[in-house]
């Protein structure tokens, strides 16, 4: 009864497993530019000195939806989406570069351009974004630049100050990561695109479906009881099989 009870304990397991990435999607239906995960589940053979006559279940993230998400008006200027594909360049909290297409923007008060989550946005030399402050209006250009007015200055003045790295690399050579930032699978640093573009004063939204996430919630809760049940009948199994050898 050993094979099928390891087999019945390693899918209870590697549902779990599953369970986690449907449920970050769903958490995350309404967070601004947000790439649902897919999941999958494969049987995998154990390998040793023996043959490998145990097999036992293995969820995996095969990879992510990059379709786009509903584009949201905000009328904000440090509101930007991207058109089509394309990342926008920030630090992550190790100082690192990761992408993300996460366009709510906000100036610090020491006039460095940051997301609303706090990471700095880059620049195409991968250098902090400083504004000079205050600024009496600020644009972000549809090829990233950033320009504006400094307050006191003519109406007829307009300055143009760094611009925002956008990349688009190929999608198969990035990989998300556990705070949902994307990065490149050999880490390097990827180079400026110019063919990426923004939309100033919008939003994308995020493109998990929900109700798709929910059926397969249900999908993978039915999976786990009909685990949990084979464990049982293995149970039963070997208790008759002890039972049975007994009356010898």
């Amino acid at each position: 009864m050993d094979n099928l009870l390891w087999i019945a304990m390693a899918g209870a397991k590697e549902n779990f497993n599953s369970l986690n990435v449907r449920t970050n999607n769903l958490a995350n239906a309404n967070t601004t530019g947000f790439k649902a995960e897919f999941e999958n589940s494969r049987a995998m053979s154990v390998f040793g000195n023996a043959y490998p006559t145990r097999a036992f279940a293995m969820a995996e993230v095969p990879g992510y939806n990059f379709d786009g998400g509903a584009m949201q008006t905000t009328g904000r200027t440090l509101d930007i989406a991207l058109q089509g594909d394309g990342f926008i360049a920030v630090r992550d909290t190790d100082g690192n570069e990761a992408y993300t297409r996460f366009g709510n923007l906000e100036i610090g008060s020491d006039g460095v351009l940051r997301t609303s989550t706090g990471l700095d946005v880059l620049d195409e030399d991968g250098n902090q974004i400083v504004l000079p402050a205050p600024l009496a209006e600020i644009n972000i250009n549809n090829d990233g630049y950033i320009t504006g007015k400094p307050a006191g200055a003519d109406s007829t003045t307009v300055e143009t100050y760094q611009r925002i790295k956008l990349v688009n690399p190929e999608l198969r050579s990035v990989e998300k990561g556990y705070d949902g930032l994307f990065r490149s699978r050999d880490g390097a640093q990827l180079a400026q695109d110019q063919t990426v573009e923004v939309q100033s004063g919008m939003l994308e939204a995020s493109n998990v479906n929900p109700v798709e996430e929910l059926t397969s919630l249900i999908r993978i809760q039915r999976q786990y009881e009909m685990q949990t049940k084979m464990m049982q009948t293995a149970g039963e199994l070997d208790d008759a099989q002890n039972r049975l050898l007994s009356y010898n």
